[in-house]
């Protein structure tokens, strides 16, 4: 599971305190949640057990570039990036209802929303789970109190969440963080 929106250290070793596998650091965007490249290399060195990704919807190749030189260990952009051959990350490709499944990704993002907190597409969601030849990540107004549904719902291969587990625009709340782990673990399929 990915808490992403991180902007901050802090946040970054709540989410590894918490039990989370993967940190997400937006980059290149208009979002709240956007974050420099100096202060991306130190949330990730603040973390460094976990999955560490970097998200870039729509990156120009300089962007993309600028990102690989961060070494995360994940990618996620578009369907539409390209990801420079030199990049040694894997990618994650975020898509929605209209988009073809893409040949080149490591895995898929489920991801209609991208960090407004609109709720997924629950039939679209679990159709790309079913047909999909990677592993498919679940985003979208997930939360606390309705992640466990979802999971069991779309049965994804783990899920994302930013808005979920904030009290503010790139700020994580501790309990919300926790509660959110505590419950996508407790799961059972």
């Amino acid at each position: 599971m990915k808490i992403c929106g991180i902007t901050n250290p802090g946040d970054a070793i709540m989410a590894k305190e918490a039990g989370a596998d993967m940190i997400g650091v937006i980059a290149f965007s208009q979002s709240p949640r956007c974050v420099d490249p100096g202060m991306i290399r130190e949330i990730f060195d603040a973390a460094p057990s976990l999955t560490r990704c970097c998200v870039a919807h729509e990156p120009s190749a300089e962007e993309l570039k600028a990102i690989c030189a961060l070494a995360p260990d994940v990618i996620q952009v578009s369907c539409t990036a390209k990801v420079p051959d030199a990049c040694t990350a894997r990618v994650f490709r975020s898509i929605r209802p209209g988009d073809s499944l893409p040949d080149d990704a490591d895995a898929l993002v489920v991801d209609a929303s991208r960090g407004s907190g609109w709720l997924y597409d629950a039939a679209y969601a679990v159709s790309v789970v079913r047909s999909a030849r990677v592993p498919v990540f679940l985003a979208g107004g997930l939360t606390p109190e309705n992640v466990r549904k979802a999971v069991r719902e779309v049965q994804p291969f783990g899920v994302d969440v930013a808005t979920g587990v904030e009290y503010a625009p790139g700020k994580k709340d501790r309990k919300k963080v926790r509660t959110f782990v505590e419950r996508v673990k407790g799961v059972r399929l």
